[in-house]
């Protein structure tokens, strides 16, 4: 006979609605046994389920909670993470608009959402060192930022019109050389977004002269040769549900050329969902099936790659 125990009745309706499990019977128990032992306990014949996932205790290393918040939706977002092992997560600022309600968010659920602050190079424009300003303000206590972040290059959205697109450009170096310096000063670490621009990006980290290891390339969408040059300087990268597609051989190749000693797995919600959730908002419960996918493409168990990840995110961000 086999034993599928449930921590909570979360946890149940986590795992009924998202695996195929037939003829569950629960277990008959006295009011006595069910104080003593509160879980749930179903008996299932090993022919009457398809697929049980132990839970896992994740953390999602990089997800955006605003809009799950504004719209009513982050306790049951957090409760269905929670189902899923995703214990904690960096919720990762964006412009001055996220990062007041992300501190507010902190302080609300200290030891389960950690937060931090950057200008995203999406958000940059002439007016850049009006909002750069402001975020030495957030490295004060209590209630301080994790890292700074998300910070960088974006060339994929630049403006279509040449002038326009060469001046964004101007000011996306800018700004980013200037929170290199902030994160430098306040010797924290510091999340990289950089898409169509590696090789400016690895340039103006280098000629900061901030510690590699601090490095996280957020959303790793290079190739392996491209996290081979940031392994080398001593940084890292993490990896979202891009891993589950199909059309990502390369990326796979990049997560096992990293390995396990440095990974760290975020959803980048509600972006990028993945496998088999895909048209869908993301959220974070889904980062189980990262996981999944990323313990396949590296030959470990689950087991261990969450616990090597949760490590990894754990030492990284100095989490308490």
């Amino acid at each position: 006979m086999n034993f599928l125990k449930l921590r909570d009745d979360g946890a149940a309706r986590f795992i009924l609605k998202n695996f195929r499990i037939r003829k569950i019977k629960p277990l008959n128990r006295t009011p006595e046994q069910h104080e003593l032992a509160p879980e749930l306990i179903f008996s299932l014949s090993e022919f009457q389920f398809f697929r049980i996932f132990a839970v896992m205790q994740l953390i999602d290393s990089h997800c955006h909670l605003l809009g799950f918040k504004d719209k009513g939706e982050l306790e049951p977002a957090l409760e269905r993470a929670a189902a899923a092992g995703v214990q904690r997560f960096i919720t990762v600022g964006t412009s001055p608009k996220d990062w007041v309600p992300y501190r507010e968010m902190h302080a609300a659920y200290a030891g389960r959402i950690d937060y931090t602050v950057g200008l995203h190079p999406c958000y940059v424009d002439a007016e850049w060192h009006h909002d750069v300003s402001q975020i030495s303000t957030f490295f004060m206590p209590p209630h301080g930022p994790v890292a700074l972040g998300e910070i960088g290059l974006d060339y994929f959205h630049l403006p279509k019109d040449p002038i326009q697109a060469g001046e964004t450009m101007i000011y996306q170096e800018e700004a980013f050389r200037q929170q290199l310096m902030l994160a430098s000063e306040f010797d924290c670490p510091v999340i990289i977004h950089s898409r169509n621009a590696f090789d400016d990006s690895l340039r103006m980290i280098d000629e900061s002269g901030i510690d590699w290891s601090r490095i996280v390339f957020h959303c790793f969408t290079y190739g392996p040769n491209e996290i081979a040059q940031v392994n080398q300087r001593g940084g890292r990268a993490s990896f979202t549900g891009v891993v589950t597609y199909k059309n990502a051989p390369d990326i796979r190749e990049a997560l096992r050329t990293q390995g396990i000693e440095r990974l760290m797995l975020e959803t980048d919600c509600p972006y990028l969902t993945p496998e088999p959730h895909r048209g869908k908002p993301n959220e974070p419960a889904y980062l189980a099936d990262i996981a999944k996918r990323c313990a396949e493409a590296l030959a470990i168990t689950p087991d261990e790659l969450a616990a090597r990840t949760t490590n990894n995110t754990t030492v990284f961000f100095n989490l308490c």
